[in-house]
Parts: structure tokens; sequence; C-alpha cells
């Protein structure tokens, strides 16, 4: 493996204080990296800043061994795809149209049935192709959260016809979601980064982040606390200096909620 993102030293400030500081990190291709800790520790920024999204305030983020700050932001676009929290849309598009956004301008060769047929596969995989034709806005939180977990799987299908070593950014992916369809985005993201798909992450659920990833990344008060696997990152100690709770750690091996999910 070859890591396919570094960042060195990198800080972000806004409001006059530090939310992320002197943090290194280095992100092997065709892994699932899962950034976590408690509210406010500079999870968001962090994967904000790695994307490319906030420009750091001092240090580098290095994607696919380049500068990020110096990639055309059309390369940018066939080498990352980023879902945030939560997507808000003005206009009554259908959710095939919104899944459509995510070719528009990528790829290279393709025509446009080339690109409906990503956009509709997209919806296939993120089990929404059911609602294609439904107007955006009148769907709940959950459906529009796989709306846009579909117009990614499509940037980046089109994507790799000009770039292969790819990075998708989630933050907070399955916080609208039922638990079948957690499972299932997550198992999905698991797959890509198998298929050479690299995945960066910001998730909550301790159990779930350790089901899924092969490296944990814990941040508290904006600072790089641990990085490894999840028995060493979530042992009793860590939990209680930085959740300030005495926890059980997620079990090893993977709970009975990853084992469900596969039947």
């Amino acid at each position: 493996m070859s890591a396919i993102l570094e960042a060195w030293n990198i800080a972000y400030r806004a409001g006059g204080r530090m939310l992320i500081e002197g943090i290194d990190l280095s992100v092997e291709r065709g892994t699932v990296t899962i950034i976590v800790g408690p509210n406010g520790a500079g999870k968001s920024t962090l994967l904000r800043v790695l994307c490319g999204e906030l420009a750091p305030a001092t240090g580098e983020v290095l994607l696919n061994g380049a500068p990020l700050h110096r990639i055309p932001a059309w390369r940018l676009a066939h080498t990352r795809a980023v879902m945030p929290q939560a997507s808000e849309l003005g206009f009554p598009f259908s959710a095939f149209e919104v899944a459509h956004l995510g070719v528009e301008g990528i790829g290279r060769g393709l025509s446009r049935g080339d690109r409906q047929r990503i956009a509709a596969s997209a919806l296939d995989q993120a089990d929404v192709a059911h609602l294609a034709r439904r107007n955006y806005q009148t769907l709940s939180g959950g459906e529009r959260q796989r709306v846009h977990f579909a117009r990614v799987l499509a940037q980046l299908e089109a994507g790799r016809t000009v770039e292969t070593r790819q990075v998708l950014f989630l933050d907070e992916p399955i916080a609208s979601l039922d638990l079948r369809h957690q499972l299932a985005l997550l198992n999905k993201a698991k797959c890509l980064a198998r298929e050479g798909l690299t995945i960066i992450a910001v998730l909550h659920d301790l159990q779930l982040a350790a089901d899924i990833a092969d490296s944990l990344v814990l941040v508290q008060a904006g600072r790089l606390v641990a990085r490894g696997n999840a028995g060493t990152v979530l042992s009793p100690g860590r939990l209680l200096d930085v959740f300030g709770v005495s926890l059980i750690p997620p079990s090893l091996p993977p709970s009975p909620w990853t084992l469900a999910s596969s039947n």
C-alpha cells in the first residue's frame, strides 16, 4: 500500500481560536479511516481541511503526492468526492437530477447516455432507485442523505475515467439513517475500499467505527490523541480520559450488528 493522503502539522483557526492544531496524518490507499472524538473535538473541521474545503492556517495536505491547494479544481473533482453532514437544495430537482449533478462536467469520453446510466446505477447502489422521479424537497432526511450518497458515488465513477486513485470523504453519513441503511451505507463504503477507493469518514458511533475502520483517528480539543486499530485506540483508560465516562470498549471481533448486516 502507498499513502494517498498526507497531512503535516496542519492547524485551522476560526473565531480567534485554533479548532485543530499540530495534526500529522498519513492515509493508505484502499483503506477506511474513521475520525472519532467527543463533540467539539474538531472532527468535521479536520475532515474539511483534509478534503480541501478549508485552507489550513499552518501545515500542508498532500493528495497523491501533490499539495492539495495546487491541484486544479477540475482534477480535484475527479480525485475526491465529499458528502457533508447535510445538504440543502433550493430547486425542485428530482432525486435522479441530484444524483446526476455528480457527473456534470466530470469524466472523459462519456456520452450523455453513459452519464445517465452512471447516475441510475448510483441511485440503485444507495437503495433510492425507487425515488428517482420524486422531488428531492419532499424526501425525508434519511432519503435525502442516501440520494447524496448516490451523487458522490456517481461523481467517483465518472471521475475514474480520469483518476483512479480517489478518496471519498464522509462527514457523519449515517446520522439521519435508520439502522438497516446505516449498515448498508457503511458496508458499501467497506466494499469500495476493497476495490481501491480510500474512505475517510467522521462517525460518532464508536461500535460501528470500530467495526468498519482499518484505522481510527481519535481527536480531542483539536489535537490527535491516538491513531491505530480499534483495540489500541479505544482502550478503557483512553475512553475515560477523552469522553469522561467509564465505557466498555467496542467488542472485538465485530459485533452482532456487523454480522447481521451481511445476512
